[in-house]
Formats: C-alpha cells, sequence, structure tokens
C-alpha cells in the first residue's frame, strides 16, 4: 500500500478510543450508559454499606447487592428497548 493512497479504515481508525465509542452508543441508545452508571452506583453504595450492615451475614448482604444491581441495569436496559421501539414505531409518521 502507496502511502499517498488513503486507507479504507480511517473512518474505523479514528473512531477505536473507548470513550468515542462509549460516547457514540449514548447517542444512539442513552439506557446503556444510564444501566452502567446505575449498576456502579449501586455496588458503590452496598460496599460503604458494607461495614455498617448490622448482624445480617456477609453471603446475604451480597447477594441483596447483586440482585439490585442487576435489577437496576436489566431495568435501564428494558427502558432503553421500550423508548428505541416507540421511537421506530410510533414516533415516526407512517410513510
Amino acid at each position: 500500500m502507496s502511502p499517498s493512497q488513503e486507507s479504507v479504515f480511517s473512518d474505523y481508525e479514528a473512531d477505536t478510543s473507548q470513550t468515542s465509542k462509549l460516547i457514540r452508543k449514548f447517542k444512539e441508545t442513552p439506557f446503556v450508559p444510564i444501566g452502567m452508571a446505575g449498576f456502579a452506583a449501586v455496588v458503590g453504595y452496598g460496599l460503604y454499606k458494607l461495614k455498617h450492615r448490622g448482624d445480617m451475614k456477609m453471603s446475604l448482604h451480597l447477594i441483596h447487592m447483586r440482585v439490585a444491581a442487576q435489577g437496576f441495569a436489566v431495568g435501564a436496559l428494558t427502558c432503553g428497548v421500550l423508548y428505541s421501539m416507540f421511537r421506530d414505531y410510533v414516533g415516526k409518521p407512517k410513510e
């Protein structure tokens, strides 16, 4: 390949950083990063409350934390799917 030829993958190579992928994903489907942030927030809160769990067993606390984090992530993804279905089928005028 000669240097004068432009790369076929120039658009792909320019968009390979993780932050640009996350920004593009947020613009396409905004509920995915919201689900990721909520998951991280629930895990952070659960780790913070780990010191003050009282007489609750650690395994039970970790199970509750996991279920809450998964529930938030699945709920955000479900809202995202419903939003995209609404945008595609109801929000568009019929042609």
